[in-house]
């Protein structure tokens, strides 16, 4: 339950926190409209839509209409994927003022207690501690080899839980020991660049496989790789879900880390992560002088390794796919690769530049696949639509590889693969795990 006291400081937080001008920046032009998943899949409603989500801000802001569960659920069941601004002709800085109104909401409301349960697990120990995330990891690791994971789809025990994880539980990668050694400098085989690698959370552990094809990839272009010893997690998941103040102080950790050696790059193999990272000065800017002015260094360093590799020249090279037969391949682009780091391009030459792979374009590849960090768990009944209207494309390219450069995105795209039937003639995978695999 909302009480007048709630809405009087969600008020404030707003007033204090929201900037009117970034509210006011909005036209109320509508180009947003057809780029918003949520909008088109909830039959065209105004307040699903960042248009109207602005228009709720400001309101809420100007005390013209109280806070109350609708406003709420409106800012909740947005995807954060940001599609809105590059379609915005005013340049709207739409991810700032959703991050803002989500930390000013998750002050001020008392949430559920299993919500609360969840939060403190998710946010001050998994995601706080990487060698919890490695615990956690290391207990799936069990569950798929040990025989428990047979004996649970055996027995039906799945089937008690939201019908989500369930399907979820099926795509979850078989998980790999990490080879990737954290303060290490892996030399390039010549000298063309050093580069600073941020390994990630779930890349470093669900996806310790692409890790490895990340930095073989990286010597064989010539980049001496520089893996610093005590990097946490990018802090993306606590910006995007209202704890910006975790989020800071994980950026401050980076910032120490990264910055202590000079490279040229600071890379990274996660879209949503990726982003997070390249808005790092943004997270500080009401830090002292230094402080900022060393989150400004390290955004403008921060780089995705598509648009690394396709700089350094990865499409000048002679690459073939090792199979006899040639392969037909798609792209779903990132959305915060896409929409924030502005990376298109990259991934799509690359892959056209390979002989023997017949590249099929993905129409609506620039709309979100209903991912968006824990969405699909926190949401599922929205990402869900939003997957299966994705899926109805897929299979129109007839492709036997669809390529994606995010975890998240990796992991929704083989959802949909696996309920649409198709695990035997389709198969998802990271660019750079389908490079170090299948090209060099």
């Amino acid at each position: 339950m909302i009480t007048l006291e709630m809405q009087e400081k969600i008020q404030q937080g707003f007033q204090e926190e929201i900037e009117e001008t970034k509210l006011l920046d909005c036209m109320r032009c509508g180009f947003c409209l057809p780029a918003c998943p949520t909008y088109v899949h909830s039959n065209y409603d105004e307040t699903q839509s960042p248009r109207g989500r602005i228009a709720l801000m400001k309101a809420v802001r100007d005390g013209d209409i109280p806070f109350d569960g609708s406003v709420e659920e409106s800012i909740d069941l947005c995807l954060g994927c940001r599609a809105c601004e590059p379609a915005c002709p005013a340049g709207v800085e739409y991810g700032s003022l959703l991050e803002s109104a989500r930390n000013v909401i998750q002050r001020e409301t008392n949430a559920p207690v299993k919500e609360k349960a969840a939060r403190k697990v998710a946010f001050d120990y998994l995601f706080q501690n990487q060698s919890a995330m490695e615990k956690v990891t290391s207990f799936v690791k069990f569950y798929q080899r040990s025989g428990l994971q047979a004996l649970t789809r055996k027995m039906g025990i799945l089937s008690f839980f939201p019908s989500t994880m369930k399907e979820m539980e099926k795509v979850i990668p078989r998980i790999e020991k990490s080879n990737v050694k954290k303060g290490m400098v892996y030399e390039g085989k010549s000298k063309k660049t050093k580069v600073a690698f941020f390994t990630g959370c779930l890349m470093d552990t669900m996806f310790a496989k692409t890790n490895e094809a990340t930095i073989n990839v990286l010597q064989e272009l010539g980049c001496d790789v520089w893996v610093p010893e005590n990097q946490v997690c990018c802090g993306a998941l606590q910006g995007h879900s209202g704890e910006l103040e975790k989020a800071r102080e994980n950026a401050k950790v980076n910032l120490r880390q990264f910055l202590a050696e000079d490279v040229d790059y600071i890379v990274n193999n996660a879209g949503g992560c990726g982003a997070f990272l390249s808005e790092y000065d943004h997270l500080l800017k009401d830090e002292d002088y230094e402080l900022l002015e060393q989150a400004k260094q390290f955004s403008i360093k921060s780089i995705d390794i598509t648009q690394l590799i396709y700089e350094l020249g990865i499409t000048k090279e002679t690459l073939t796919y090792k199979q006899q037969s040639p392969v037909a391949v798609t792209y779903q682009d990132s959305c915060h690769l896409r929409n924030v780091g502005r990376v298109q391009d990259a991934p799509r030459e690359i892959l056209k530049s390979i002989n023997n792979v017949h590249y099929v374009e993905l129409e609506g590849s620039d709309h979100c696949c209903g991912s968006a960090g824990i969405y699909n768990l926190s949401q599922p009944e929205m990402s869900m639509k939003i997957l299966d209207d994705k899926m109805e494309y897929v299979n129109e390219t007839q492709a036997q590889i669809l390529i994606t450069t995010n975890p998240g995105c990796l992991l929704q795209m083989k959802l949909g693969i696996e309920r649409e039937g198709l695990s035997d003639q389709m198969e998802a995978m990271h660019l750079i795990d389908f490079i170090d695999d299948y090209i060099l």
